[in-house]
């Protein structure tokens, strides 16, 4: 009686439907004979990288057969698996595209260390990028490359970037904290649906140098008493705003002096304001 031939035999020359089946064999030996098959073409391999019970010895042999690199569906494969080795996915992300960067720093199953190295290659790829591929980092891209991006200040970007659902308080804050910005940064900001009426927002809008004064004594009466003290020491910001800033803490002052013959004080912002 003729014996079975074994599946890992079968692998290595199988065709059609039979190879089709033994994409999903639940052995890596199996599957690693699979590599040696000539028959399997790209979009095989590429169903079976999207196994994600896939052993990682396989995803490892296929990263190290250069002629199976040659193709972009490959690489990226590998760099999205979730079991592919952590080197083998540093590696890959210098050759992904834009927006498989972007998508993969925005996966929240994507180990902590290869989203910041995909956040890295955006960024260090932003000074060559046309205008049109900004736009779309602006509009979609990971909150530190919008960031990057409002930094930059081009006109056509900085409102793109505010309104990214990606962009945090933090970037914004960090934006403010350099003393030089384009002159499309601040106002852009001071009239932003969302940013502008954010509390610590505004409280860096007051202290930064460029923001226009008729802006920052509309945002006055909405800071805090300790805060307005804090931002009127001397050294913070210039002399001229010390002034206003030194009246409204006064005029809140005198508000609770006559409080306290009777007439309600001015109050202070409600606690979900200043967070």
């Amino acid at each position: 009686m003729a014996t079975a031939e074994h599946p890992r035999d079968r692998a290595r020359v199988a065709t059609d439907e039979e190879l089709a089946a033994l994409l999903h064999h639940p052995s890596a030996e199996v599957l690693l004979a699979l590599l040696d098959n000539p028959a399997l073409d790209e979009s095989q391999l590429c169903l079976l990288l999207e196994r994600k019970d896939l052993p990682g010895e396989i995803l490892e042999e296929v990263a190290r057969r250069k002629p199976l690199l040659k193709t972009y569906r490959i690489k990226r494969a590998l760099a999205f698996h979730a079991r592919t080795p952590r080197l083998i996915s540093l590696r890959l992300l210098r050759d992904l595209y834009l927006m498989d960067l972007v998508q993969l720093t925005l996966t929240p199953g994507a180990p902590a260390e290869l989203r910041l190295n995909a956040e890295e290659q955006l960024l260090a790829r932003l000074p060559q990028l046309p205008l049109g591929q900004k736009i779309t980092l602006a509009r979609r891209g990971p909150a530190r490359v919008a960031g990057a991006l409002l930094v930059e200040g081009h006109k056509q970007l900085v409102s793109i970037v505010l309104d990214n659902p990606n962009v945090t308080e933090a970037q914004i804050l960090k934006a403010l904290s350099r003393e030089k910005l384009s002159e499309a940064v601040i106002p852009a900001i001071s009239r932003h649906r969302k940013w502008s009426v954010t509390y610590n927002v505004r409280l860096a809008l007051v202290r930064h140098p460029s923001s226009p004064l008729a802006t920052i004594l509309g945002y006055l009466p909405e800071l805090t008493v300790s805060d307005l003290r804090e931002l009127a020491a001397p050294g913070i910001v210039s002399e001229s705003l010390r002034k206003y800033l030194l009246a409204e803490v006064q005029r809140r002052l005198h508000g609770r002096e006559k409080a306290a013959s009777g007439n309600p004080p001015p109050e202070e912002p409600p606690a979900s304001k200043r967070e």
